[in-house]
């Protein structure tokens, strides 16, 4: 699947250019000329890689670039600059950008890093529909199921499980079998597996 590219420059010559070289390989492009105009349309866009000029009026590229990741909006990110230097650089990649590109900017290296990006937003957007799912899964269980999950996934057999939560052996069976059902799964290692992407962090 190929994903949006928003394009933030406020150099209206530098949007047409790119615009038009990312369209002759099939790469859908909006401009931005500038940072609050991107900003106030963020939340109705669909998820994909931006461009973004570092030496813009008001908010910088990189300033933009810490404001959406303070949102929790972190699509790849290519930075374009005419002035880079080390320190720019390193606070982009720190910012988790896929690369750091030095005007004139060379067509293919603009197109290989906005490659690197698109996969790496469809690796994410997987991932994230992935837990969505799991913590779906999850939360169809009943208080005591998950219990017996934290349990099993602690690695606990059933007769600990039973003695710690002051259940026969047979009951913890039984729970066992619901949460099975539920999961879509009676190996305790996929159950461990699903229990722990359910606790991380998004």
């Amino acid at each position: 699947m190929i994903h949006p590219v928003y394009l933030v420059d406020d150099d209206e010559a530098v949007r047409h250019a790119l615009g038009l070289l990312l369209s002759t390989v099939g790469i859908k492009v909006t401009g931005f000329a500038d940072p609050q105009a991107f900003l106030a349309r963020v939340p109705k866009l669909a998820p994909g890689c931006l461009v973004l000029d570092i030496r813009m009026p008001a908010i910088s590229g990189l300033k933009l670039q810490e404001r959406l990741a303070g949102q929790n909006i972190d699509w790849p990110t290519i930075v374009i600059s005419g002035h880079g230097d080390i320190e720019a650089c390193r606070r982009a990649f720190r910012n988790g950008a896929v690369d750091f590109l030095s005007k004139p900017i060379d067509e293919q290296d603009l197109i290989d890093a906005i490659q690197r990006g698109q996969e790496a937003l469809e690796q994410m957007l997987n991932r994230r529909a992935e837990r969505a799912e799991t913590l779906a899964l999850l939360a169809a269980l009943t208080p005591r199921e998950r219990e017996v999950l934290d349990r099993i996934a602690q690695g606990f057999t059933t007769r600990q499980i039973a003695e710690g939560l002051s259940l026969s052996p047979r009951t913890v069976e039984s729970h066992r079998a619901a949460i099975g059902a539920k999961l879509g799964t009676t190996s305790q290692a996929e159950m461990t597996r699903l229990w722990l992407d359910g606790r991380e962090t998004p």
